[in-house]
């Protein structure tokens, strides 16, 4: 790496809108990140993640080509 080019990467604390806050290395000119989804309250992560189907996508193709033949 060059010298005196890289911004410095130091500790900063992340803070969620949940109140979960953890450490981490960042290069950000601050000292408190806050960010509004962290991995506690995100539902991916905490399963609680809703999922829609629509009739499902193999179900819509054939519907859509089932007036079609094969030869």
């Amino acid at each position: 790496m060059q010298k005196n080019i890289h911004p410095p990467y130091k500790t900063v604390n992340v803070v969620c809108s949940c109140g979960g806050n953890f450490i981490t290395k960042s290069t950000i000119n601050k000292e408190v990140m806050n960010v509004d989804v962290c991995s506690k309250c995100h539902p991916f992560y905490t399963g609680t993640e809703k999922t829609f189907d629509k009739g499902g996508r193999i179900e819509q193709f054939k519907n859509k080509y089932k007036a079609f033949k094969r030869k």
